[in-house]
């Protein structure tokens, strides 16, 4: 019979608990409870991107960095206490811009300020409809989002480690780590292209610049005039609070000038440009910076897939409530 149906049974419960709870996400989940609730979140969330742009990368890295660690249950969001140090404190969690934060904390406030709301919509589903609100802020396609995620009961530092694609990553190692939340190559391609309104630190990419090899100090797929422009922008000893664009080109606008950049060898991360220079995923980005239909099109569908990524359904119990407060536990 071989082995191809060896697969422990452990793996396959996991796997069909994540299909039982995905399915039990849906639009309009709160129609019964919270009809209102998608406005409500929408206009404290433009409250917030009119005092500052940074509301948008933020929160869209944010439910990302959630979803890929332990799933959509908004347990980036709580703070470590004496007893217990939270993802947020993670080395790859600590450059998340504290405006993510705040956007969903005062999502939340405006919800539980109407008497009906108040305590019924979870942290996880307001950062999930947060983060389709910057999307769309911010020019990218506007989309209906499944509801009826619980929030989780458990968040500690250990548990992002490993879990977090890194600058330095190729096609394979992004592959795998995306594989491994139900995502496919190309729900990779258009996640990563959530870089068209990012920032980042020059020690994420300053080994590109600086010392890529001993015989080539520069990426020779980094695009010369950009590497001198990256250059002046982070200097050697730069503060290593400065951040730059990721979009040269626009970086306030969610677009699919992300993979034009690509094509002209101006992807800041090594995991950026790889899409580009690796010939499995040449093709897609070509399409993409060609068709922003057809980008936005897989975007959304790996939006949707992600915001159902490990979620916790049902009635809140062990295995997940309703928070009173985004940033602790009940």
């Amino acid at each position: 019979m071989g082995t191809r149906f060896n697969i422990p049974l452990t793996l396959l419960s996991l796997s069909c608990l994540c299909l039982l709870a995905s399915a039990q996400l849906k639009q309009n989940y709160y129609a019964g409870t919270c009809p209102n609730v998608e406005s409500i979140v929408r206009k404290a969330v433009q409250l917030k991107f009119q005092q500052t742009f940074v509301t948008a990368p933020a929160t869209l890295r944010l439910f990302f960095h959630d979803c890929f660690v332990q799933g959509c249950d908004a347990s980036v969001m709580i703070q470590s206490t004496g007893g217990n140090k939270a993802e947020k404190d993670n080395p790859d969690n600590i450059s998340l811009a504290g405006d993510g934060f705040d956007t969903v904390v005062k999502a939340k406030a405006a919800v539980d300020a109407v008497s009906g709301c108040r305590n019924k919509v979870s942290c996880a589903d307001i950062l999930t409809m947060a983060t389709r609100d910057v999307i769309a802020l911010t020019g990218g396609p506007s989309y209906a989002v499944e509801l009826g995620r619980l929030d989780g009961l458990k968040s500690t530092a250990a548990s992002v480690t490993g879990k977090l694609p890194h600058p330095n990553f190729n096609l394979n190692q992004l592959n795998s780590l995306f594989a491994a939340n139900g995502l496919n190559q190309n729900d990779m391609i258009a996640l990563s292209a959530a870089h068209t309104i990012g920032f980042s630190h020059c020690s994420k990419f300053s080994n590109r610049i600086y010392n890529f090899t001993k015989s080539n100090p520069i990426d020779p797929t980094l695009n010369k005039q950009y590497a001198s422009q990256l250059i002046q922008m982070c200097p050697k000893n730069v503060d290593p609070r400065i951040a730059i664009n990721m979009d040269p080109i626009t970086p306030r606008k969610f677009d699919n000038a992300y993979f034009k950049n690509l094509q002209g060898g101006k992807g800041l991360f090594t995991s950026d440009q790889v899409l580009f220079t690796d010939s499995r995923s040449k093709s897609v980005v070509n399409a993409w910076a060609t068709s922003s239909q057809s980008f936005n099109s897989a975007f959304i569908t790996a939006m949707t897939k992600l915001g159902r990524v490990g979620v916790k359904t049902g009635k809140p119990g062990p295995n997940g409530n309703i928070r009173v407060r985004c940033d602790a536990f009940n």
